[in-house]
């Protein structure tokens, strides 16, 4: 049997409120009709770690919280559809949510739902088979 695993990925200035990156998640999950029960866990970059807004989503959807270094996200650069040198600039790697969430999925992943942005945060999410 085939599955699906979904990663969500996600990114946020400092202090976030966590309202708006859980709604703003809440609208991707929407957009892709997944249930945050099928998502296999929470990912963005380690400079975020701790960040309040994303441990509250974390904590919300009841699942795990993984970061990734700005090289191993600029390793997923080749297949982000919104790549950014503004967030090359900030933080190292040309994306954060795409690439979080093609990270948290493997090399066989896909974008499901693009970068999407609210305010202050960023949420994308992404497939793969197994």
């Amino acid at each position: 049997m085939i599955s699906s695993i979904y990663a969500l990925g996600v990114g946020c200035e400092r202090g976030c409120a966590p309202d708006e990156l859980f709604d703003l998640v809440n609208k991707v999950l929407q957009n892709a009709a997944i249930e945050p029960s099928n998502i296999s866990g929470i990912h963005s970059i380690d400079l975020r770690r701790g960040e309040p807004a994303i441990v509250d989503v974390a904590r919300k959807f009841n699942r795990p919280v993984c970061y990734f270094s700005a090289s191993i996200l600029e390793e997923q650069t080749p297949s982000l559809l919104n790549p950014s040198d503004r967030v090359f600039a900030l933080m190292g790697c040309h994306g954060v949510a795409e690439a979080a969430a093609l990270a948290g999925v493997g090399p066989t992943g896909v974008l499901v739902v693009g970068k999407t942005k609210s305010a202050h945060a960023t949420a994308a999410l992404a497939v793969t088979k197994r």
